[in-house]
């Protein structure tokens, strides 16, 4: 489950070691365009997971912000490259969920 988090992780301090990234909660920024940021009422926001993958990671802020569009309809990128939705979250990543381009 996602939630909003503080800048220190009260069990490992103020910096997570690489093995807590790998299977703890992970720290990410989350950024939505069009559609998702009309919805999610932001354009960015900080959360903390323990999502293991990008897609329970956009089924849990759907949830949360009442998303209408399918994941299937989304591409998604973390750190500024096209990521496949099986990927797990890792802390720091800077996630942006991508709806339909429309346009003419």
């Amino acid at each position: 489950m996602a939630s909003v988090i503080s800048a220190t992780n009260p069990a490992t301090g103020p910096a997570m070691s690489e093995a807590a990234t790998l299977t703890g909660p992970a720290c990410v920024t989350l950024e939505y365009f069009a559609q998702l940021r009309d919805e999610a009422g932001c354009p960015t926001e900080t959360v903390t997971t323990e999502a293991p993958t990008l897609a329970a990671l956009y089924d849990e802020c759907s949830a949360r912000h009442g998303f209408s569009l399918a994941r299937m309809r989304l591409r998604v990128a973390v750190n500024a490259a096209f990521t496949p939705w099986e990927h797990r979250p890792a802390n720091g990543d800077h996630i942006v969920f991508i709806p339909p381009v429309s346009g003419g």
